[in-house]
């Protein structure tokens, strides 16, 4: 049994005739629609904290509602989707998702947060489109009781983190179209789209329609649109354009110096994917660097979990056939539990700081 109460279900025409519901987190979801039907114009949102320190920025009623009608467009979801809203909404995700169905006069079904969304509807509940984190999706198709109920969800929108090997293999596997999107506070959702499964599966991002880019002496991407307010938001993501597509290549503050070599930890990231996936290692891990009097930085993997379930002698020799000596960790770290975000982000930083701490301690 769990502690939710059941689901609100609510839209644009309901929630008129409803009375706030007394539950705080469907208070704040009631407060939020009702600022929008009375035309509130300026909303304050509060980033994640994933890159930099949380703060708050101010966006426009008119970028939410370029945001809204773009993802109505590209992924057909148009009056009386059945929506699962399943995401924080004091947060971008969870917040558009509401914006969504007011715009576009979605039927929803709001639940509080959960690790796994359908454990908190009713069996026969059946929607068009859900929009999820990677974690939530995988402890979908984790637990017995709602693997082989993952098509109830629709269509299927997955945000806020990478997608996993093991996770992109099970998703490969589903009947229901499975999208990644590309996106951040600073753009109120996504800007851009890929299907991670079927015949348009895709390995680049395509730009949703009136979305300007371009690319700064960095290679980084660079965003602008209705969206953006017509403002250019500067991301540190390296990237490679294609016509209306990109490669995402990974963060630029995510690129270390080992011995005069650059680093692209998101690279070494996919390249351990892999190697764990094949070794069937379910641990969660990143790559980081750690101060090297010889190379000034020096590549590590930081593994979550106990040294005893894994050793580190197997793991690197199976990376080292996969990529170059310098782009093999140097050392393996163990951690017991990964330091997270107000979004349950891994905050790496923070991770290897407190790690550091630990063994000068």
């Amino acid at each position: 049994m769990n502690n939710f109460p059941m689901p609100w279900n609510t839209s644009i025409t309901a929630i008129k005739t409803q009375q706030r519901p007394e539950h705080p987190y469907f208070g704040k979801a009631y407060d939020f629609m009702q600022s929008w039907l009375n035309g509130q114009q300026t909303f304050t949102l509060q980033t994640s904290g994933s890159t930099g320190d949380p703060k708050p920025i101010e966006v426009q009623r008119r970028q939410l509602v370029s945001s809204a009608q773009m993802t109505g467009k590209a992924l057909d979801l148009g009056k009386e989707t059945r929506a699962l809203v399943c995401l924080n909404v004091n947060y971008i995700a969870g917040l558009m998702m509401l914006v969504r169905g007011m715009e576009l006069d979605w039927e929803m079904t709001i639940i509080e947060p959960s690790a796994n969304p359908l454990l908190d509807v009713v069996e026969n509940a059946v929607f068009d489109f859900a929009a999820l984190v990677p974690l939530q999706l995988l402890a979908i198709l984790a637990n017995p009781n709602t693997e082989d109920q993952v098509s109830r969800l629709g269509k299927i929108l997955l945000g806020g983190a990478p997608v996993t090997v093991s996770l992109q293999r099970k998703i490969e596997a589903l009947n229901i179209p499975v999208f990644h999107s590309y996106g951040m506070t600073e753009t109120v959702s996504h800007i851009a789209l890929r299907r991670l499964n079927g015949e348009n599966f895709s390995e680049d991002y395509h730009f949703l329609p009136n979305i300007d880019f371009g690319i700064d002496e960095r290679g980084c991407l660079q965003i602008s649109g209705p969206v953006t307010n017509g403002e250019i938001v500067q991301t540190n993501d390296l990237v490679e354009i294609s016509g209306n597509t990109f490669k995402w290549i990974g963060r630029a503050d995510n690129v270390i110096n080992s011995g005069g070599v650059k680093i692209v930890l998101d690279k070494i990231d996919a390249s351990v994917g892999e190697v764990f996936y094949d070794l069937k290692i379910t641990n969660a891990f990143f790559n980081w660097s750690v101060p090297d009097e010889k190379l000034g930085q020096k590549l590590v993997l930081i593994i979550e979990g106990p040294a005893s379930v894994l050793g580190a002698d197997g793991i690197i020799p199976e990376i080292r056939k996969r990529l170059s000596a310098y782009e093999t960790p140097k050392h393996v770290y163990f951690v017991q539990h990964f330091s997270k975000t107000t979004t349950d982000k891994v905050d790496k930083r923070r991770t290897v700081q407190q790690l550091l701490a630990s063994q000068n301690g």
